[in-house]
């Protein structure tokens, strides 16, 4: 186990806690019409408490969420409606009519119209604005301007559906720990391939279809407009860019630090796991950063517990960082949340200002990067309980391990 720097003494970090009711076998079956009408039924208690009498849906994201559709969205708007009272209605375009309903689960109207474009009176808009009665309508954020300028009532922008999306179901729960399963064999995998010379593009290539694999063999009916598989690692001269996976040839070399990434959606929900790694041998220069990294990822695992205010967890990692001189070295935040994405809100973020609640999900993460040295970060999945946390993906975290034998 790696100890930990506090001030002048070592300490061994603290342990993922336990106490939630929660289950944490993996499930990868479809949801339940059951399942379903509980995520509307959130919904529509935030739209109660909001006084909305209509909530309009387009990110795709939140489509799934609520209806378990999936599709590719171009230029043919997909438009959920969700009245506070009532069976949702999706305007869809005739073409897509059989694919929605192949895979929507539970009650929904579906409203289709001709085309895009269309002639007058068989558009979008005109199967779309006589869906309202009036009242108040809530508009996501991120609704495009067409669609929200040709809502009726009046709008209001508020985000119901990603909030309610904050906290996951028991079924959630079990899609995600599938999910680290499945992310953390092929981590444990890319480990076992690492040797200097490999190139990105090999495993990458080798790993997803592996993964890729493993998730049509237990689940032949996947939607693969539901999945997405990035297996990446960067090696030392490019890992103090940590979003850099641009040259798909760069390889693997002695020393380090390499940084892997494994991140996915596996048929509808997400996992992410990362390391930071080294070939032979652990350059002098990278054990000061590779140890702050170690103690700032400890005390956001340690802080990350219900009741934490979520801006203040990431001030606190933060200040770590800041104190060990690496204040201007830092490019992101503690943490992004994990769902029917794999990126997604909530976040452990400064200005952030949310409360920490059991059963939302955290990819632990910070990270800290120096140009001529390499990026440093560790990521993992975890779910926080009734009075913790737990990881759900695994790999080794300490030098020790993360040094590997060459060939």
């Amino acid at each position: 186990m790696y100890p930990v720097r506090s001030g002048d003494r070592y300490a061994f970090p603290p342990q993922p806690h336990q106490g939630m009711d929660m289950s944490f076998e993996p499930v990868f079956t479809p949801p339940t019409a059951e399942e379903i009408e509980t995520r509307r039924d959130r919904v529509r208690a935030l739209m109660d408490q909001r006084g909305l009498d209509y909530y309009v849906a387009t990110c795709p994201d939140n489509v799934f969420y609520l209806t378990n559709f999936a599709n590719y969205v171009h230029e043919r708007p997909f438009i959920l409606v969700l009245p506070r009272n009532g069976t949702p209605r999706f305007v869809v375009p005739k073409l897509e009519v059989p694919h929605v309903l192949s895979r929507r689960v539970g009650e929904l109207e579906i409203v289709p119209y001709r085309e895009f474009p269309a002639p007058a009176g068989e558009t979008w808009i005109d199967s779309f604005t006589p869906l309202f009665g009036g009242g108040v309508v809530g508009v996501e954020s991120i609704c495009p301007l067409q669609v929200y300028e040709a809502t009726p009532g009046d709008r209001r922008r508020t985000d119901v559906v990603d909030d309610a999306r904050m906290v996951k179901t028991p079924y959630e729960i079990g899609r995600i720990v599938y999910a680290c399963e499945r992310v953390s064999e092929t981590h444990a995998e890319l480990m076992a391939m690492a040797k200097p010379g490999l190139m990105a593009a090999d495993a990458s290539g080798t790993l997803s279809r592996a993964m890729s694999g493993r998730l049509l063999q237990d689940v032949p009916t996947a939607n693969l407009l539901a999945t997405s598989i990035f297996v990446l690692f960067q090696p030392p001269g490019v890992s103090h860019d940590p979003h850099n996976f641009t040259d798909i040839f760069m390889a693997m070399r002695e020393g380090g630090p390499h940084v892997s990434l494994i991140n996915c959606r596996l048929n509808g929900y997400g996992a992410e796991i990362e390391r930071t790694f080294f070939l032979g041998s652990v350059p002098e220069a990278a054990k000061r950063p590779f140890e702050t990294m170690m103690e700032a990822r400890y005390l956001a695992l340690e802080l990350a517990r219900p009741g934490a205010n979520m801006g203040e967890v990431d001030a606190a990692v933060n200040a770590v960082f800041e104190k060990a001189g690496y204040g201007g070295n830092l490019l992101h935040r503690t943490s992004h949340s994990i769902g029917v994405t794999g990126h997604e809100a909530p976040f452990l973020a400064e200005g952030y200002d949310r409360e920490i609640e059991p059963g939302m999900f955290y990819t632990i993460e910070p990270g800290v990067y120096l140009d001529g040295i390499g990026g440093f970060r560790h990521s993992d999945t975890i779910v926080t309980t009734q009075d913790g946390n737990r990881i759900l993906t695994k790999a080794p975290d300490d030098l020790d391990g993360l040094t590997l034998p060459l060939p």
